[in-house]
């Protein structure tokens, strides 16, 4: 398998929450697109792990995935690791994305924040020979960040206004965490307002109606004609 994207999840529903629209276009124009869910979200206030897990597999459908796995980490406790580091970079290496994307570091939550370094460690050692992981070794040609609860200073804009109808079903599809009146503010129709205002926001800067915005480690060279 050869993905061209792969998003890195710390929980179920956060790569539709920070990068639905990136994927949904992706797999829009015949890209091969993927999400590694890192926990089942067990500690979550809302559903538990058997129906998150069936919400995943329904937005998988509504985004047109080509492949989502769960690495099976506990929630609450992802943490930047040698063993799930591994086990990260396997994955990697079975993947093969070109491009992947992690949580921003700097965000509120804890997990957002050690997937982001756990996700930066297992990059790099799926890219080494020598390393004990499973498979051929694999470098991206790109590692980004997509914002998760906090602020950010994007590096590029992605134009996602044809696919934002898409972003919001894949997002309804986590039914546990979006619908019903004892929702929390956070999680639920007004969590799910404030995402979409963002993306029109960032979208307004850039010209377009909806657009996600991503976070680059290193700088991007533009080659002039």
């Amino acid at each position: 398998m050869t993905l061209d994207l792969l998003v890195v999840a710390p929980h179920p529903d956060d790569a539709e929450l920070g990068a639905g629209g990136t994927l949904a276009k992706a797999a829009r124009a015949g890209r091969a697109v993927g999400v590694i869910d890192l926990t089942q979200g067990e500690l979550g206030s809302k559903g538990d792990p058997e129906t998150r897990a069936r919400e995943a597999e329904a937005a998988a459908r509504v985004l047109g995935l080509a492949w989502r796995a769960n690495l099976g980490l506990p929630d609450g406790g992802v943490a930047d690791a040698p063993e799930p580091a591994r086990a990260l970079a396997a994955l990697l290496r079975r993947t093969r994305p070109r491009v992947v994307l992690a949580p921003h570091p700097e965000d509120r939550h804890p997990d957002h924040v050690a997937a982001a370094a756990l996700a930066r460690r297992a990059v790099h050692l799926a890219g080494l020979a020598r390393a004990d992981v499973e498979g051929r070794p694999h470098k991206p040609e790109r590692f980004l960040h997509y914002p998760g609860n906090a602020p950010v200073r994007p590096d590029l804009l992605v134009d996602v206004s044809d696919v934002i109808e898409v972003w919001e079903a894949a997002v309804r599809a986590f039914a546990s965490q979006f619908e019903g009146e004892d929702v929390s503010e956070t999680v639920g129709p007004a969590g799910l307002e404030a995402r979409r205002a963002l993306r029109r926001y960032w979208g307004n800067l850039a010209g377009v109606a909806y657009a996600e915005p991503l976070a680059s480690p290193r700088p991007w060279l533009l080659d002039l004609p």
